[in-house]
């Protein structure tokens, strides 16, 4: 979806499910996008590492990655009850960082994939040269943190 002054907006899992196929033409278009920026401003490092605007918008650009991957996002309905199985992006506990997880409707058997699943959230992150790590969190669920390379903030340094 596009929001006026802000562009190609990627599923976070915590929207309505998107319609077959209808995004795929600005999906492709945001993630060339993507690594076209990166390649500009990184030199030498290309598309392996997070552009600064990435690292300032964390979330955003992780769901971008991770749609553009073909993972399936996680949806609500309009009262925000999961209506299909798949990743959600968030703000991270911390500064500089996005918390990926992996939710679906009740008992629907998200929290039995969700390892495997996040273990493949991760793999197409780290390509893209995003630090990944997989903890368990409250009532044993687990969840993917993901910062920049060297650490979380905009300088690329602790922040």
């Amino acid at each position: 979806m596009t929001v006026p002054g802000r562009g190609f907006e990627p599923a976070t899992g915590d929207g309505p499910a998107a319609e077959p196929g209808g995004r795929q033409a600005e999906l492709r278009t945001a993630y060339e996008g993507l690594l076209q920026i990166r390649r500009l401003l990184n030199g030498s490092a290309g598309a392996s590492v997070p552009a600064p605007w990435e690292v300032r918008q964390l979330p955003r650009a992780v769901a971008l990655v991770l749609e553009a991957a073909g993972i399936a996002p996680s949806a609500v309905d309009a009262q925000g009850r999961r209506t299909r199985t798949g990743y959600r992006v968030v703000e991270g506990a911390d500064p500089g960082r996005a918390e990926v997880t992996w939710l679906g409707p009740a008992g629907g058997g998200a929290a039995g994939e969700e390892q495997e699943r996040l273990t493949a959230c991760a793999a197409v992150l780290e390509r893209l040269g995003w630090v990944c790590l997989l903890y368990r969190g409250p009532r044993r669920r687990r969840f993917l943190e993901v910062e920049p390379p060297g650490g979380p903030g905009p300088s690329g340094g602790p922040g």
